[in-house]
């Protein structure tokens, strides 16, 4: 298991997965049950190359604007829940993730329930597969690295910067 896992290359990654045939296969899921029974029908390789995937959307993510916006949506959000949004946020589909990568305040316009599910219950969503098809002490091998700090403009929780940066979010769900 150890080399299932492949960084190819310098900066991008080079998943060996089509963006659009993991947008289908995420967009597919209705929730995580759903997207595990598909990753679980995966050859190691494709189940690699999702995750190499899924890693290299999680760390473009990495935002300060998007993770105010997880600030306001959760009532406050510490790095571990910002993960888990990132990765709640990708199960949203392409064009709900595009959206706010670009605005997040975007995501006033989504409808966010998780239909039960936490936002972690979508974090990481191939290591599960890779768990139960070769042990728990199954190694992902080496993946992209993850930023060391989120991009964009930084803000203060105390005040009103949150609802000026994110005044349609803030009407939705409150400040938090």
């Amino acid at each position: 298991m150890a080399g299932l896992f492949r960084r190819r290359g310098a900066g991008r990654v080079d998943t060996g997965m089509s963006e659009d045939r993991f947008w289908r296969l995420v967009e597919a899921s209705a929730s995580p049950q759903a997207l595990h029974a598909r990753l679980a029908a995966l050859g190691d390789g494709d189940l690699a190359a999702f995750e190499r995937r899924h890693v290299d959307l999680h760390a473009q993510a990495y935002d300060w604007g998007l993770w105010g916006a997880a600030y306001v949506l959760h009532g406050g959000c510490s790095d571990d829940t910002f993960s888990d949004f990132r990765s709640y946020l990708i199960s949203r589909g392409r064009t709900v993730y595009r959206a706010a990568l670009a605005d997040p305040d975007s995501l006033a316009d989504v409808p966010l329930d998780a239909g039960g599910e936490t936002w972690e219950d979508w974090a990481s969503p191939a290591s599960q597969v890779v768990h139960e098809r070769h042990g728990s002490g199954a190694s992902a091998g080496p993946l992209p690295a993850h930023p060391a700090e989120p991009t964009g403009e930084e803000w203060d929780e105390d005040g009103d910067e949150l609802a000026r940066r994110f005044p349609r979010l803030t009407a939705a769900h409150g400040h938090p």
